[in-house]
């Protein structure tokens, strides 16, 4: 379990450490750490990350992530060094209500052949103000609590990820503009009048183009299953997904709907998945899959079923227009 110090405040900048013990290479939880591409895949809150300009040394990222229920955006500095396992980071225009923030990953090799992580912050809210500073508070110890085990939990599991980790695609081609293909994937709050297998949404989008949705969708079997999910929309391009609420046989479920205009008024939409399985919730299921295999066979069509029934609807809406 992670292990914290207490915070501490100099000047109105706060201070914390968080540290927990992985039984795994430090050469193993550094690269989750540094290839920051990874992110959504192992760390709960992050929706979207990707690297802007830079090196393996010196680099600029973009992280879209959920912050107490709010998914936000936010570009930052980062010095990576492989060989003492440490990265720097540091907010380059924080927002409010954030002045300032910024830390350090630490690992830390141990005899035994595992390691150490520490994750270090420091914060400073706008103004000083104390509710703020308090919402900056709760929201670096969750995160931070949640990143650290995921990235424990990632780091141990060592090969057998090769068999839980798959991804997956499907493609419509469709009649008429792409203006009208992205209006239906984007009007999310409008499914449940629009897709069968959409029985409840309720959506936010307190910032233009990140969304954060709760939904119940109906499974081929006719069961109804409640997800959230943080999305960050490109117009007209794309738009990335984060499951933050999953069915128990995932520990992980990101995808993507793209979006390519084709010849003679046609649209590509493209709906990729790329998930991660449970073996204790798939165990815990009444009536659990033979095989991982197996497992995966069910998941792809469950997935895959309601992502190619919107890009049906989608296609009859676009048409109809």
């Amino acid at each position: 379990m992670a292990r914290d110090a207490e915070p501490g405040t100099i000047d109105g900048t706060t201070e914390v450490t968080h540290r927990i013990e992985v039984a795994a290479p430090a050469t193993a939880v550094y690269r989750i750490v540094a290839e920051v591409g990874l992110w959504p895949l192992y760390f709960p809150p992050t929706v979207r990350a990707e690297r802007t300009g830079g090196d393996e040394t010196e680099e600029r990222i973009r992280i879209w992530a959920l912050a107490n229920g709010d998914l936000r955006t936010w570009e930052s500095r980062r010095r990576l060094d492989p060989v003492t396992f440490r990265i720097e980071f540091e907010q380059i225009q924080p927002r409010e209500p954030v002045a300032a923030m910024g830390g350090t990953w630490r690992i830390t090799e141990r005899g035994d052949g595992g390691c150490t992580v520490e994750l270090d912050h420091f914060y400073r809210a706008v103004d000083g103000d104390p509710v703020a500073h308090e919402r900056i508070t709760r929201a670096v110890d969750t995160n931070s609590r949640s990143e650290l085990e995921h990235l424990k939990r990632a780091a141990e599991r060592g090969d057998a990820e090769q068999e839980l980790l798959f991804d997956f695609a499907d493609t419509e081609t469709i009649t008429g503009s792409i203006e009208e293909a992205y209006a239906f994937i984007y009007e999310a709050s409008r499914w449940p009048e629009r897709l069968p297998h959409v029985a409840r949404i309720e959506l936010r989008e307190e910032e233009t183009g990140l969304q954060f949705m709760e939904m119940d969708t109906r499974s081929p079997d006719g069961s109804l299953h409640t997800t959230a999910s943080g999305r960050v929309c490109e117009p007209l391009r794309r738009i990335t997904y984060k499951q933050t609420t999953l069915p128990p046989v995932l520990q992980a479920h990101n995808g993507e709907w793209r979006f390519e205009e084709g010849p003679e008024g046609t649209v590509r939409i493209t709906s990729h998945h790329q998930v991660l399985l449970d073996p204790a919730g798939i165990e815990a299921l009444p009536h659990p899959p033979a095989t991982l295999a197996d497992a995966r066979q069910a998941v792809r069509h469950a997935l895959g079923s309601n992502s190619r029934a919107t890009m049906a609807r989608a296609r009859e809406f676009a048409q109809g227009r």
